[in-house]
């Protein structure tokens, strides 16, 4: 069940780390290839040579091969996994986690890892319950990790509650429907979208252009490629990173160079998403010349730049879909459905400046799904990646449908 799959283990400084060596021989069962990685105190709770014998591969714990210099890479444990597992998951190692320290291996990999992160927690029920805990746990589930929740028993404190790791074996099934669960359901899907601002030229070194991080557009990106999709992202200037590789990358800056981009790339698409904050005018004569200062007043004539999303819902056909945006600081509803129905899109992604916490440069959205029937579907505000599952499950329900 878990054949060809590439898991890290992550043991910590539990007296639950003797589970280990039945997770790592019944992972190795269903066919994964384990590496296992431990914390330096994890070490005084089981030894590394079991580790070793039973995934058949050396157990990494130091930085460095002291012997000759060569050194354990985090970058490289963090891309060849498909999963990294930290069973178990010690207070102190979640604490670390859920704020960025990483003074050892296992928590360097953590922060390089690109895959998915299950945590199976073990600790005294006191611990467990204390509230610094708590919110350690649901930061580290805000970024995305997944927990295995701890079950109720004797603890080796001697106390009775919630708080020893959950059985190799039932982590073992919990993994495998982990991976059934993350099926490629938009595999051999080709989706377009656009992300970022666009930057308007006044002149050689000064442009028109707005708060728009790209943050959105990016994490939807993510999403629809976690998701199988093939994702073509058109990208006006921001500092974001690719961080898929089923992700192509057309660098542009203007609205005219994202017009022509997207008019190019979308007859070969199953669908296209415009997260972008594209400009809606841009100069009709750019100075060839850095404008310098001497005049008190200085004006620049402006002409609306094309639709884009306009543009392709005249070109799209039966089966593509059309998916805008609409960012709205009053009558939010009603604008978003006139922009629905006047580009023919599929559905609109609305949110509104009036909402603290939502918008350009946030790390969190409150979003509403708009339809074409005119259902709305409001979401809480969230972490912008939450987001993007919200808006993935809705365009994954189109082609379902």
């Amino acid at each position: 069940m878990l054949k060809g799959k590439n898991i890290i283990l992550g043991v910590t400084a539990s007296i639950a780390a003797y589970k280990a060596a039945t997770l790592v021989r019944c992972l190795v069962k269903e066919g994964a290839t384990v590496k296992v990685i431990m914390t330096p105190y994890g070490k005084e709770f089981i030894s590394p040579v079991t580790l070793a014998t039973l995934s058949k591969n050396t157990v990494l714990s130091d930085f460095f091969k002291h012997d000759d210099g060569a050194w354990n890479s985090h970058v490289d444990l963090g891309i060849w996994a498909d999963v990294m597992l930290i069973a178990p998951t010690t207070a102190n190692t979640m604490a670390k986690m859920a704020h960025g320290i990483c003074d050892n291996l296992l928590l360097t990999t953590y922060l390089s890892a690109k895959c998915p992160i299950v945590h199976a927690p073990a600790m005294d029920l006191d611990m467990f319950r204390h509230p610094a805990t708590l919110r350690n746990m649901e930061i580290l589930k805000s970024y995305g990790d997944t927990f295995i929740e701890p079950s109720s028993g004797e603890l080796a404190s001697g106390l009775y509650g919630k708080g020893r790791m959950e059985e190799p074996e039932i982590i073992t099934k919990k993994l495998i429907e982990f991976f059934d669960s993350k099926k490629k359901i938009l595999s051999n899907r080709k989706i377009l979208i656009t992300a970022g601002p666009t930057y308007e030229k006044l002149d050689p070194v000064r442009f028109i252009g707005n708060f728009s991080s790209g943050k959105m557009g990016y994490a939807i990106a993510e999403e629809l490629a976690e998701q199988g999709a093939d994702v073509v992202l058109i990208s006006g200037p921001t500092s974001m990173q690719i961080q898929h590789s089923n992700i192509q990358r057309i660098d542009v800056v203007s609205a005219e160079e994202m017009y022509q981009a997207a008019c190019d790339v979308f007859p070969d698409c199953d669908g296209a998403v415009m997260s972008a904050a594209v400009a809606d005018f841009t100069p009709v004569n750019p100075e060839e010349m850095k404008v310098k200062r001497g005049k008190e007043n200085y004006s620049v004539e402006l002409k609306p730049t094309r639709d884009i999303a306009a543009e392709l819902g005249g070109m799209k056909k039966a089966g593509q879909l059309l998916v805008g945006f609409a960012l709205e600081t009053n009558n939010e509803q009603t604008n978003a459905l006139l922009k629905l129905q006047k580009k023919n899109l599929d559905f609109i992604v609305l949110n509104s400046l009036n909402d603290e916490g939502a918008g350009f440069q946030h790390d969190t959205n409150k979003i509403s799904i708009v339809k074409g029937e005119g259902d709305i579907l409001s979401f809480d505000l969230k972490p912008k990646k939450e987001v993007a599952k919200d808006i993935v499950r809705e365009i994954s329900s189109f082609y379902q449908s």
